[in-house]
């Protein structure tokens, strides 16, 4: 597991809650795995308590299975849920982009291309996992701009699915830099303030993730629910 600095005023739960789920996304728990209570508090240098809450609040999203008396476990991947989940975030995601278009900022827009020169810089890097984060960074800017962070909160505890999924296929190059030429491309549909053609391009990349069931379910066959 991968364990960072705890952040100056993180309770010890959101601590874990946020190493936990981390760990989830980038497969380092992987779907099926037993997990041990004690184990991962000792790695994370925290009691048990904050552990066990962040399972339970985990769980609570069906990420992690909790068997009194037997254990828990990190739940194997159900694509109905992936796919609910990508549903959601594109429903949310093509509104909030048609709203970034009439409010971007100069400023706003040297931010997103800011992300996407440090997301050129992973890809060149080899740094998968640090693309996979400046991803997340910049659909969130798109809500920040568009004043929804709320919604984007509600959609995050569902994000967990599909973010799993998200990380099984970047596993090629090409994969990944069709990812970020769609941000690239975005990010231009946004300063030319056109909303219909910003929409259809976040409905081509979110919509990658759709073809890749078969694959992915074939790589991994142990990590899914049949």
């Amino acid at each position: 597991m991968e364990v960072t600095a705890r952040r100056a005023k993180e309770t010890a739960r959101d601590y874990a809650f946020r190493t936990l789920r981390k760990n989830i996304v980038m497969l380092k728990l992987a779907p099926g795995s037993m997990v041990s209570e004690k184990e991962l508090a000792v790695e994370m240098g925290i009691s048990r308590t904050p552990t066990r809450e962040a399972l339970i609040e985990l769980s609570k999203s069906q990420i992690v299975d909790i068997f009194p008396q037997k254990g828990s476990y990190i739940s194997k991947i159900d694509y109905a849920l992936v796919d609910e989940a990508r549903f959601m975030r594109l429903v949310l995601e093509k509104a909030v982009i048609e709203q970034v278009c009439e409010l971007a900022t100069e400023e706003d827009l040297s931010e997103l291309e800011h992300n996407i020169s440090l997301q050129q810089f992973y890809v060149d890097s080899d740094a998968t996992g640090k693309f996979f984060q400046m991803d997340n960074d910049f659909h969130e800017q798109l809500f920040i701009i568009a004043n929804k962070m709320q919604v984007y909160h509600l959609m995050d505890s569902m994000m967990i699915h599909f973010d799993r999924v998200r990380m099984m296929r970047l596993h090629t190059d090409k994969e990944v830099k069709e990812l970020l030429d769609d941000h690239k491309e975005i990010v231009a549909a946004i300063r030319k303030r056109d909303k219909e053609e910003a929409s259809e391009l976040m409905t081509k990349h979110l919509s990658r993730y759709k073809v890749d069931e078969e694959l992915i379910r074939r790589e991994h066959p142990d990590y899914f629910i049949k």
